[in-house]
C-alpha cells in the first residue's frame, strides 16, 4: 500500500528530511545528525517518505543511502497552484481596491 504523498509531506520532521535530501543524496547517519530523535523513529519517517514515492534508497556497502525523488511531489505542485491562482486573484483585487481608496 503506497503511502499518500500529501500525508507523507504533512510531517515537518519528513519535509526537513526532503530538503536535507533536496541537496543530494545522504545516509541514515548523515541525516541523523540533524535531528533530535532517534534512528528508529527517522527510519519511520524514511519509510514513509520512499512508500509516498519521495525518496529512494540505495545499498553502498552496508550503508544505506537516500536521494529525493521529486516527480512525486508534483501532485503537491499541481494542488498548490490551483489555490495560488485563486490567491493572486485575490491579492490582485485587494491591490485594485486600495488603489481606489482615498
Amino acid at each position: 500500500m503506497t503511502t499518500d504523498v500529501f500525508r507523507a509531506v504533512g510531517d515537518p520532521h519528513r519535509r526537513a528530511i526532503l530538503d536535507l535530501l533536496a541537496e543530494g543524496e545522504r545516509a541514515v547517519n548523515e541525516l541523523l545528525t540533524h535531528f533530535d530523535f532517534s534512528q528508529p523513529a527517522l527510519s519511520r519517517h524514511l519509510r514513509v517518505l520512499r512508500e509516498a514515492g519521495l525518496v529512494v534508497a540505495r545499498a553502498v556497502g552496508r550503508q544505506r543511502r537516500y536521494s529525493l525523488e521529486p516527480q512525486a511531489l508534483r501532485t503537491v505542485a499541481d494542488w498548490v497552484a490551483h489555490y495560488e491562482r485563486f490567491w493572486t486573484d485575490k491579492l490582485d483585487a485587494l491591490g485594485q481596491t486600495l488603489e481606489e481608496l482615498p
